[in-house]
Formats: structure tokens, C-alpha cells, sequence
């Protein structure tokens, strides 16, 4: 089957194995409508302000996901260096500054903490950038992203980056870019756990993080390694405030496939992105949104890597 694009869209990875950790970009250069939505108690971000319906700034210019917790906001001046050189960015007579809200998730536990996304690989991300479906797992922001931190990283599953896109008869598209770094755990749409806190750290089997916590127990210490960062592309066209509504609305996507979810530990965000002008009801583009969301959950945890360091779920599915 052929991919499913929009083609005034391009994503692009990069990553440090050293870290591991890695970036993930969504340019618009032709500009998008864009909105947001926080869920998490746990956030880091920059530029999200030109996200209001109040604020002068009509468009982004793309999306920055990073590991590297606040240090991988660093990332984001290479996202805008790259396109300051290629002219795109709001006009504010002497130059064009690129408007690319950018959003972090923690993964300096799962290996080198000293090594972040930076200026240099958010650039890279930005070199990497096609108009194709992108890759999946423990790519870009996802590289080294883990699920189900309960009893610390070191009984967690690894996490990754997936992506799912859908059109229908009538042309609408949405697709769904999802990094999948969450405190809780991913359960398949019957509800059983495919990732997340394992009982011990060289065990196989699941603790269930929900009934856990519903018994009382809590983390050790309080935990900010955590986060599920999501963007939704669509070519129908909406106004800024539509933009946050549908955001909102894909955010109900997480709570069927992450339980818990929008935790305490996590700072859980989804991004929305209008780069056409087909009309369609918001609705229809929100519950299609929420049905992107899953599945991307789902696809970052079946193609998700290990990279040598936790079990992924390829690994637990091994006699």
C-alpha cells in the first residue's frame, strides 16, 4: 500500500548513539496553522506562545520533538538557523524568524546524561527531512525514550516513535506522529498490557502499573523521566482555535493505549498542524486524530529497539 503524505510536510530524525538520545522535525516551510495541548504536570517547551489564538504570529514553520529533558531544548536553534538560511520564517523586515514550538521529553537515565540533543543535531534533523513516511522505533526524539517507570528505568520496557496516517474517499488525511516515553503502561486495544513497569529487572512479565497505584504505591521518588509527545497533520483547513480544539480532542487518544496516563511524572503533549484548505467537519478530523494516536502509540512500541540496554516488546514476544 502507498504511503499516505502530505507533501507540504517533511519529517526528518537524528540522534547521538552515545546518548542515546535523538530529535525528531516536522517542517512546514510553507507555513501551518497550528495548535497545542497540555496534559502532562511535566512539561518543557519553548515558542508554544505563538500557539495562542491571541498571538500575533498566524502560522509555525514545523515542530521540534527532543530528548535530553530542558537541555534538548538546545535542538531547537538548529531547526531555526536551518531555516533562516532558506528564507522561511515571519517577516520582520531585516530577517524572517522561523516560529517552531518545540517540546522535550526525558531520556537522560536510559543512558549517557551528559549527551543531549543539541544546536548541531537539530540542524542534522532538518538535512534528514523528506516528504515520506518516516521511520519507526528508537529513532529521532524516540531513540531513547523508555515506558512504564514505576520502579525506576531499570524495570521499564523500551519505548519508541511511531506514525499512522489515513485518507478518505473524500481526500481528508491525518496522520499522527507519536513518542512514546510514558510513565505508565501501553496496553493493546483489548486492554492488555504490551509495555510497561516489569516485575523485576530481569523479569518478563508485567506489574501493572494502574492496579499498583490504585493499591497505593507510588514511585520511590518523585519522577520527571517520563513524557508522550504527539503531533496530528491534516490538510483541512482550520482557524487557530480549531487547531487547540483538535489537539485536545487527539489528546483522548492516549487514555485508551496509556494507563496511566497524563500523570504527575509526565509532561504529555499533542501538537496539531492544518497545512491545507480542504473543508471537513472538526469533528470528523478529531475522532480520526484520536484513531492516529493509538494506532502511532501501538506502532512505536511493536517497532521499538532495545538498543542492547532494556527489552522492547520484540524481545518479551521471544519463547
Amino acid at each position: 500500500m502507498a504511503p499516505i503524505l502530505l507533501p507540504d510536510v517533511l519529517i526528518g530524525h537524528a540522534a547521538y548513539p552515545d546518548g542515546p538520545t535523538g530529535c525528531t522535525v516536522i517542517l512546514c516551510p510553507d507555513g501551518a496553522v497550528a495548535g497545542y495541548d497540555v496534559r502532562g504536570s511535566a512539561s518543557g517547551t519553548r515558542q508554544t506562545d505563538s500557539l495562542s489564538a491571541l498571538h500575533r504570529v498566524p502560522y509555525v514553520h514545523g515542530i521540534l520533538l527532543a530528548g535530553g529533558s530542558s537541555f534538548g531544548l538546545d535542538a531547537g536553534g538548529g531547526v531555526l538557523q536551518y531555516l533562516e538560511e532558506r528564507g522561511v520564517g515571519f517577516d520582520v523586515t531585516v530577517t524572517r524568524v522561523p516560529i517552531v514550538p518545540t517540546a522535550i521529553l526525558f531520556d537522560l537515565g536510559f543512558g549517557d546524561p551528559g549527551v543531549r540533543p543539541d544546536k548541531a543535531l537539530g540542524y542534522q534533523a532538518c538535512l534528514n527531512a523528506l516528504s515520506e513516511e518516516p521511520a519507526q522505533g528508537s529513532v529521532g526524539a524516540g531513540t531513547g525514550a523508555t515506558i512504564g517507570k514505576l520502579f525506576s528505568v531499570l524495570q521499564a520496557t523500551k519505548g519508541g516513535l511511531g506514525y499512522s496516517a489515513v485518507r478518505t474517499d473524500e481526500g481528508l488525511v491525518v496522520a499522527a506522529l507519536v513518542v512514546v516515553n510514558a510513565f505508565g503502561d501501553v496496553l493493546d486495544l483489548a486492554g492488555n498490557i504490551m509495555a510497561g513497569a516489569r516485575s523485576g529487572p530481569d523479569d518478563r512479565t508485567f506489574a501493572d502499573t494502574w492496579a499498583c497505584m490504585k493499591q497505593g504505591l507510588q514511585p520511590r521518588q518523585f519522577l520527571v523521566q517520563n513524557t508522550t509527545l504527539g503531533v496530528i497533520l491534516t490538510n483541512a483547513r482550520l482557524d487557530k482555535a480549531e487547531a487547540r480544539k483538535l489537539a485536545q480532542l487527539a489528546q483522548n487518544g492516549l487514555v485508551r493505549v496509556i494507563a496511566p496516563v497524563h500523570t504527575l511524572y509526565d509532561g504529555d503533549i499533542v501538537f496539531s498542524l492544518s497545512v491545507g484548505d480542504l473543508d471537513a467537519p472538526l469533528m470528523q478530523v478529531g475522532l480520526l486524530a484520536q484513531e492516529m494516536i493509538q494506532e502511532a502509540v501501538l506502532r512505536a512500541v511493536r517497532t521499538a529497539d532495545g538498543l542492547g540496554r532494556l527489552p522492547a516488546w520484540r524481545d518479551l514476544q521471544k519463547p
